[in-house]
């Protein structure tokens, strides 16, 4: 559930600066990934230069920085910066709290994890699969 909301304000997110004529996702894989977290923080500070917040992208994006001149030629005001700041926020929030989430279901399969092991060691078994598998109550 927290992970659909964090996916539902990062698609508020990418709503909102297409409203600003910023057509980042249309280059980058994620908007909320490092580098366009880097040039979000960019526009959020006042940049309003293209060429200068393509520059604080990871330098293996560094050939698509034509491109990303593009996408964030726009009108990105005052107010898109302060949503965006708030999306961002919550975006964090969420990340958090699935953080905390992981960790106590860590603890409690701290007792079962030579089984979840066991399982994820057969093909097709994934972490989360063998986790449902192994913490599930037997059948009554």
């Amino acid at each position: 559930m927290i992970t659909r909301e964090r996916t539902r304000e990062a698609e508020r997110l990418e709503k909102l600066l297409e409203d600003a004529g910023i057509k980042l996702t249309s280059v980058v894989s994620s908007i909320t990934s490092v580098s366009s977290r880097a040039m979000l923080e960019a526009l959020i500070g006042g940049a309003q230069d293209p060429a200068a917040i393509a520059e604080v992208v990871h330098p293996r994006m560094r050939q698509k920085i034509p491109a990303l001149i593009k996408a964030l030629t726009g009108r990105f005001n005052e107010h898109h910066a302060f949503m965006t700041r708030l999306f961002l926020d919550r975006i964090d929030a969420h990340n958090a709290d699935i953080a905390r989430l992981d960790a106590r279901i860590e603890a409690a399969m701290e007792p079962f994890r030579g089984a979840r092991e066991l399982l994820m060691s057969i093909p097709g078994i994934s972490r989360v699969v063998a986790e449902v598998f192994t913490l599930r109550p037997p059948p009554t």
